[in-house]
């Protein structure tokens, strides 16, 4: 079902000044952003930067330290019940039940989500016409690839009609194949349905490919926020990599032309990616 018009101009979640201590070590310090209904938004950061810390805070897994976290303006820790009725979520790992059918899960998520009875069998299929599974409704996980599984366990997390929907390195381990597959049904939660959704990947091509704003996080701060397309003209929209014996030497210009002045025979001119941007922000690759 989709959201109303009038949830795209609000704001469903705002984070802020988040911070979260383990003992003395500051996990996150100080994050603050905000997503409107509608938005696609991807958190991207190096291995231990504060991505899984931030989506634990947000739906509750992890209490704060300090600051605050609103969903539709009210305080997230005094209101978790009606705060969760606008969560959807999809973890790293696939935690269906492998030998119950598709039908099943879902039927199970229902009944947890204090569904009606009289309409659980409409969200059912209407789940899995929209992720292209019903031909597979009376099918056990167990028989699913890993790309069916996904998409299951991605309209699972939509049966009760979140607001927003965080997900969670979504695609690793699939191959490119079943990945883009996966970018439609995803994109099309977002621009059918009209839920907000936060993506944490470990594919920076992937929040490229779908994310409308993109926050860089790096040590527990946010260090870099915007359009991919911004971010990238904020370091040039070309770049000169020359090829040295033990490395590759790289030059960022405004346009191709001044990036070729600089090139010789062991060089090679392209255009600027969001993992260049990233990488020159954090100084690190992200290990996927």
């Amino acid at each position: 079902m989709k959201n109303s018009a009038g949830d795209k101009d609000r704001t469903v979640l705002s984070v802020e000044g988040l911070v979260k201590k383990y003992g003395k070590k500051k996990a996150l310090q100080g994050v603050s952003f905000k997503i409107a209904g509608g938005d696609f938004l991807g958190l991207l950061g190096p291995n231990g930067a504060g991505k899984t810390t931030t989506i634990k805070i947000l739906t509750g897994l992890t209490k704060l330290t300090e600051g605050g976290v609103y969903y539709y303006g009210k305080d997230f820790s005094g209101h978790p019940r009606e705060a969760k009725r606008f969560i959807g979520m999809v973890p790293q790992q696939s935690n269906l039940d492998r030998d119950l059918t598709a039908f099943q899960n879902l039927y199970l998520h229902t009944i947890l989500h204090g569904i009606p009875k009289p309409l659980r069998m409409e969200k059912i299929d209407e789940a899995l016409e929209f992720a292209g599974l019903k031909e597979y409704r009376d099918r056990q996980v167990k028989t699913f690839s890993g790309g069916m599984r996904r998409r299951l366990v991605i309209v699972r997390a939509l049966l009760h009609e979140p607001r927003i929907l965080f997900l969670d390195e979504p695609t690793v381990g699939l191959d490119p194949q079943i990945r883009r597959t996966l970018w439609e049904l995803i994109l099309k939660v977002n621009q059918v349905k009209g839920t907000a959704i936060l993506l944490t990947t470990h594919y920076i091509e992937e929040a490229e490919k779908l994310c409308g704003r993109v926050l860089i996080i790096n040590r527990g701060r946010i260090i870099a926020e915007g359009p991919p397309d911004d971010l990238k003209k904020d370091i040039g929209r070309y770049v000169l990599e020359i090829f040295l014996e033990n490395r590759i030497e790289e030059h960022f210009f405004p346009t191709r032309e001044e990036a070729l002045e600089g090139c010789d025979h062991s060089c090679k001119v392209r255009e600027v990616t969001l993992e260049d941007v990233f990488l020159k922000l954090t100084g690190r690759r992200i290990n996927v």
